[in-house]
């Protein structure tokens, strides 16, 4: 009993730390296998008229991912 025990949480922790590592690599958010909020026009979960300081940062951040992702492409 003990050895499946082991064995089991052997093989979540494994698919713990793969999903973390492809998380870690292609720094997307996580999303529903629907595609999340985002998908029926929900851009953010608070109400508030504008973003905070750390939101304005990361959007300014991601934009500047793709267009360093379109100028690759381009290059």
């Amino acid at each position: 009993m003990l050895k499946i025990f082991i064995a089991t949480l052997v093989f979540f922790l494994l698919a713990f730390i793969a999903m973390s590592l492809g998380y870690i690599i292609k720094r997307k958010q996580l999303q529903g296998s629907c595609g999340g909020l985002s998908n029926i026009g929900i851009e953010k979960v608070c109400d508030c008229p504008q973003p905070c300081e750390l939101r304005k940062k990361r959007i300014a951040m991601e934009k500047r991912q793709k267009h360093q992702q379109i100028n690759n492409r381009i290059i």
